[in-house]
């Protein structure tokens, strides 16, 4: 699905109102059947509820939201927002005239000043003050008046975004100066701002209401934001042909593990294997041997010359994809051979974990990483090696800046993991739970994406097909083992899984 920023979203709604003659009027009605639809699902019409309006056309669907709750049963007072009785907009006054010709419509509505009846703990707000159109953070009375909501310990549903958030780029804003929903309701498209962690209290749950906008404006509109969704997998992914064998699917080599972390090549390694890899060879220190050996016996083992770490990185046979970092520590000897593997190979590769930790200890090995390389940081590890971020917002966009410098793909893993590439496109996940945070997820993670990669997918696809197949994999353990239970060899046992519910028509 693409996310399109606020501007382009305006430029469609122009273009569905200019070329198929709907009215604006008739997307306003559009918009607040599909939010009543949602409200209606969760409340009763005795719930007390009040709609705050504002004087543009999100205030028109909230308006248009009252008219069909009363027609629904429910009994809203409506706060409006008309500034010196002249500031509405031509359709939020059709709308506020639609509104009054039910008759006995509890209103007030506020030219200078007015009392809000007093708002509880109890009641359910639509939020229709402000939309996308917003320009500046709130200020002044309206300021207060979102305080006001939010302090009232009120149940809130918003109308597109969060009244005093931007649909785009929230660097401006103050989180306490928004509206805090519990739901918002999108109208026809997510807004790039709820996949930032930064909004999360904001914009609450999230639904998007189908409004029919021009089919053809959106297919011709360009955007550099992608949310990943199953069908988009199903095309990347490629049937295997009855007559084949594990020599057209790669050969995978994983430099991972040491004395006291071989669970994390294990983990690794059954990523890797789940998702297709015809071959899979894991370099680890010897005494790892037995334990790969015995947990994942379909995987080659090759003995590094310690005992107890990793002191050679040299590959010694062929390979289609290479990944390291899972559990190979951060001893000098690892160090030296993982410096050496980065200034040496000249082919793409997935880095991880201690191999990202190593390289922020000595920054200058980025310059080395060959382009087309995908590296998949969480928070922190990102941090550390480019630089402390003061938001999720500041370090997409960091992301964004240094993926492209350095031709470099990179994973910020989180809720709605995000893959940038180094052509400024992003592409949020849409799979993955609260049950992922466990050790050892990111190893699994790790293991697809190289596996991906040696099956002969090109980098940026290994990287958001592993992302969403790694994130559904999660989805599939929590429905068996809870979110609670679920632990990283859950996730890897149900890789496999994931891609076939993924290939499944």
């Amino acid at each position: 699905m693409k996310i399109f920023t606020t501007e382009s979203i305006r430029n469609i709604d122009r273009i569905t109102i200019e070329d198929e003659g709907v009215s604006p009027m008739e997307l306003i009605h559009r918009v607040a059947e599909g939010v009543v639809n949602e409200i209606l699902g969760r409340w009763s019409p005795s719930k007390p509820t009040m709609v705050f309006a504002g004087a543009g056309n999100n205030g028109a669907d909230a308006l248009i939201v009252a008219k069909l709750l009363i027609e629904a049963g429910f009994n809203p007072h409506v706060v409006l927002i008309n500034v010196k009785g002249d500031s509405l907009s031509r359709d939020c006054k059709a709308a506020r005239d639609e509104l009054l010709s039910l008759g006995n419509v509890s209103m007030t509505e506020i030219v200078h000043t007015a009392h809000i009846p007093p708002l509880t703990s109890d009641h359910l707000v639509i939020d229709g003050l402000f939309g996308t159109g917003l320009r500046n953070p709130l200020e002044g009375g309206y300021m207060a008046m979102a305080r006001y909501i939010n302090e009232s310990g009120a149940t809130v549903v918003s109308i597109d975004v969060p009244s005093g958030m931007f649909g785009d780029w929230n660097t401006r804003v103050l989180a306490r100066n928004v509206v805090h929903a519990e739901l918002t309701v999108a109208v026809q498209f997510p807004r790039l701002a709820f996949f930032l962690s930064d909004n999360a209290e904001l914009v609450g749950k999230w639904k998007v209401v189908d409004i029919g906008l021009s089919r053809k404006a959106i297919e011709e509109t360009a955007t550099k934001y992608y949310y990943i969704e199953k069908e988009d997998v199903r095309r990347v992914l490629k049937q295997r042909p009855d007559f084949c064998s594990k020599a057209d699917f790669g050969h995978a080599l994983l430099f991972t593990g040491c004395y006291g972390m071989m669970g994390a090549a294990v983990l690794a390694a059954k990523g890797a294997l789940r998702s297709g890899v015809g071959k899979l060879t894991v370099h680890s220190a010897r005494c790892g041997f037995g334990v790969l050996q015995s947990s994942v016996p379909e995987a080659l083992f090759s003995p590094d010359r310690h005992e107890i770490v990793i002191s050679d990185m040299t590959p010694r046979f062929n390979y289609t994809a290479l990944g390291v970092g899972p559990g190979i520590g951060t001893n000098d000897a690892t160090r030296g051979a993982l410096e050496t593997l980065i200034k040496t190979i000249k082919r793409p590769m997935v880095l991880d974990a201690d191999a990202l930790n190593i390289i922020a200890r000595n920054p200058a090995l980025i310059d080395h990483i060959t382009p087309g390389s995908i590296l998949t940081p969480h928070t922190g590890e990102f941090d550390r090696i480019f630089g402390s971020q003061a938001s999720a917002e500041t370090r997409l966009l960091r992301a964004l800046e240094v993926s492209h410098k350095y031709k470099i793909i990179i994973v910020l893993k989180g809720h709605y993991s995000a893959t940038v590439r180094p052509d400024g496109k992003v592409f949020f996940n849409s799979t993955g739970s609260a049950a992922m945070a466990t050790a050892g997820s990111g190893d699994v993670l790790t293991g697809i994406i190289t596996s991906l990669l040696a099956q002969g997918y090109k980098a940026e696809a290994a990287a958001t097909a592993g992302v969403y197949i790694h994130g559904l994999a999660g989805d599939i353990a929590a429905r068996e083992e809870g979110e609670y239970g679920t632990t990283s060899g859950d996730i890897a046992a149900a890789v496999g899984k994931a891609v076939k519910s993924i290939m499944s028509v």
